[in-house]
């Protein structure tokens, strides 16, 4: 009998309750999710529904009020500021709508940061950096600096920059937010082979048919789970 794989993730009854004075905003109210190895899960939802702080909370950012976070089979929802860091830098992979690459740095350097923070040699983290370069289709581009880049370049170095430090857990925000369709499309294409390859990506997202190219579809509303459709 064949036993189901450990989740990447697994969220149990999590809630993050705000308060701003005497206003108390439940931005999540028990929301339990597993996420197994290999899911490509996109998170939707209307403004405000709690998209952005479950999206911190799956990448260390922030902690929950209550419940518990397992990654890896780790507890990281009791973890302190410099524990929390070194899952961030060890397990996770973050790709933003806004690049969040560092403009003085070449694309090679960009790509290296994570491994530069866990002192990796230099001779090592600049082989890794060159092979995700190639992955990513910018070995011709790797002595420019961001600003020489377009849109969809410089997205394709922040997925590098993810990749870097083969992490469990790919978490991207609204990647394609900032770019034209032919861009936009590039980079779904880019997710696509990276799930065929075996990684776990969960993608925020408005956009219904960027949903659809992942294999399930949680949806969110006030806080909760309205929703979590499997497919493709």
């Amino acid at each position: 009998m064949m036993t189901a794989p450990e989740p990447i993730l697994n969220l149990e009854d999590v809630r993050k309750t705000y308060r701003m004075g005497e206003v108390v905003v439940e931005a999540l109210r028990g929301i339990s999710l597993r996420i197994d190895p290999g899911e490509y899960v996109s998170i939707m939802g209307p403004s405000g529904c709690g998209k952005s702080t479950l999206l911190n909370l799956l990448g260390c950012l922030d902690r929950p009020t209550s419940g518990r976070y397992f990654l890896g089979g780790e507890d990281v929802s009791r973890l302190d500021d410099d524990e929390l860091s070194r899952v961030r830098s060890c397990k996770l992979g973050f790709v933003f709508q806004s690049y969040n690459l560092i403009q003085q740095l070449t694309v090679v350097e960009n790509i290296e940061i994570p491994l530069f923070y866990q002192g990796v040699a230099e001779k090592e983290s600049r082989r890794r950096a060159e092979e995700l370069s190639r992955l990513v289709g910018l070995e011709n581009r790797l002595d420019h600096k961001p600003f020489e880049l377009s849109g969809g370049q410089q997205q394709r170095v922040a997925i590098a920059r993810a990749l870097i430090n083969d992490p469990l857990l790919i978490l991207a925000d609204e990647p394609t937010g900032n770019l034209d369709s032919t861009s936009g499309s590039e980079i779904l294409r880019l997710f696509d082979q990276l799930r065929e390859s075996g990684k776990t990506l969960v993608l925020v997202t408005h956009d219904p048919s960027v949903s659809q190219r992942g294999n399930r579809t949680l949806r969110l509303r006030d806080g909760e789970v309205e929703s979590d459709l499997r497919h493709g």
